[in-house]
């Protein structure tokens, strides 16, 4: 070879070794807080398709996700994959989310009332999810208790200690739940509803994914959930079941692409295939298990109950994302303040109320009783009014504060009112319950039913 061929040569095999290095440089980096169950297969299947394009996937907690992009700190980041449209609802309002263009799915416009579509095109459903409670029949059986057909049920005395639920500031999930309800019965009597059903808790526990498996081993029986986490079987239990509440919240799961996206082609196409009609399918594979948007991903027997007749929670008032994102950290604090922090005070006061309501039945006192409601009445009083959410300017700039940071000034004067009001409707309650306890036994009641000693603050 003479010496213009090799040079030529060189040239060939170094431009030709760069350019196929360049080639598998391509990638695309996805935050997602769902599990590798789930995203495995997707990553797998794309893959197949652009092999060129390499899929980076960190796994966080929706509200952490959040909390980080917020703050700046996913500049790597091209796209948000998650379940609670309020989180991304709270992204589009700070300008975090780029334009899309909708998909041709097949997809109606709304779901149970539900848009499944940013009507902005700042993040698009692929999945729909049903909002919904986990429980174990062989621990309900051999505690006599009841399946709760609806969300009130879970407010009822039989099933205090027997309920898990996760805080809404750790989930997307949990949040989406709590504001679904506050939204539908409106802001004095969703907490009020939150509240009673916070006295039943047996525990908070610290991600999603631990209701189901508190269920599945006996810790308690029945937990607030998505249907895509039940697990269809555990090794240390009877396996979990599902069921959707006479008012069931569907609500979409989405996929958006941030606006510092560094690889924005690539993450569209990711958008393309989660989409696409494989995409769509992917869903609805058993190992996945998931609700398509498409109602092509179904099979001729199938009726998706997202697309049924079943009553949505919001099939007579839409859900408000937007009303939702106003108020995202103010709900968190208020259910941390009022219910997390407090579980066990707050448990030990609405037994002490439940069970003297059951001994009024026995027992009739007329005193007795308006003190009952007193204490009824501080335990459901929100920390907020209603009338303070007509300033919502006061609440927009509250932020999820790591452990260890100084909370902002103003954000601390409203965390410290909120403690305040919790900790006066505690005390007025726990005052109500023993002047009651204090009726009741004059009247006759050995203070013992029920287990008084647990109702006394």
């Amino acid at each position: 070879m003479n010496r213009r061929a090799l040079c030529l040569w060189l040239v060939i095999l170094i431009f030709g070794w760069q350019s196929a290095g360049q080639a598998q440089t391509r990638s695309v980096q996805i935050v997602t807080s769902f599990p590798p169950s789930f995203f495995e297969p997707f990553r797998t299947a794309f893959r197949a398709r652009y092999p060129d394009i390499l899929v980076e996937v960190v796994q966080r907690k929706t509200t952490a996700a959040v909390a980080d992009i917020h703050a700046g700190k996913r500049h790597d980041t091209d796209l948000l994959w998650a379940s609670a449209p309020d989180a991304f609802e709270l992204l589009k309002q700070a300008g975090l989310l780029a334009q899309l263009q909708p998909r041709a799915t097949g997809a109606p416009e709304t779901m149970a009332g539900y848009s499944v579509n940013d009507p902005a095109g700042r993040y698009l459903g692929f999945a729909i999810s049903g909002y919904g409670l986990v429980y174990s029949p062989h621990y309900l059986a051999a505690r006599g208790l009841p399946v709760p057909r609806n969300w009130a049920d879970l407010a009822a005395p039989a099933y205090a200690g027997h309920i898990g639920l996760t805080s809404p500031a750790r989930s997307g999930t949990a949040h989406l739940m709590v504001e679904a309800l506050l939204q539908s019965l409106g802001w004095e009597r969703g907490w009020a509803l939150w509240s009673a059903i916070g006295g039943n808790l047996a525990t908070i526990t610290a991600r999603s994914f631990g209701v189901t498996t508190g269920v599945a081993r006996g810790r308690f029986g029945i937990g607030i959930s998505i249907d895509f986490l039940t697990e269809a079987g555990s090794a240390e239990g009877e396996a979990n079941r599902f069921v959707l509440p006479e008012e069931t919240l569907f609500a979409p799961a989405n996929i958006a692409r941030l606006a510092t996206s560094p690889n924005p082609k690539e993450a569209e196409l990711f958008i393309d295939f989660v989409l696409s009609s494989e995409g769509q399918k992917l869903l609805r594979e058993p190992r996945i298990g998931r609700l398509a948007v498409s109602p092509a991903a179904y099979g001729p027997d199938e009726t998706p109950p997202h697309l049924s007749e079943t009553a949505g929670l919001f099939n007579k008032a839409r859900f408000d994302a937007a009303l939702s994102a106003g108020r995202y950290e103010l709900v968190n604090i208020v259910f941390d303040e009022w219910i997390t922090f407090r579980r066990a005070e707050h448990a030990r006061l609405w037994r002490g109320l439940q069970v003297m309501e059951a001994a009024l039945l026995s027992h009739p006192d007329e005193q007795a009783a308006h003190l009952l409601t007193q204490a009824r009445a501080s335990l459901t009083r929100p920390p907020i009014a209603a009338a303070e959410l007509e300033r919502p300017e006061r609440f927009r700039k509250l932020v999820r504060v790591p452990r260890g940071l100084a909370v902002p000034e103003e954000q601390s004067r409203i965390e410290t009112g909120i403690r305040s009001v919790i900790a006066t409707n505690a005390t007025e309650a726990a005052a109500s319950l023993r002047q009651a306890a204090e009726r009741l036994v004059a009247a006759g009641w050995a203070g013992t039913e029920g287990g008084l000693a647990e109702g006394r603050p």
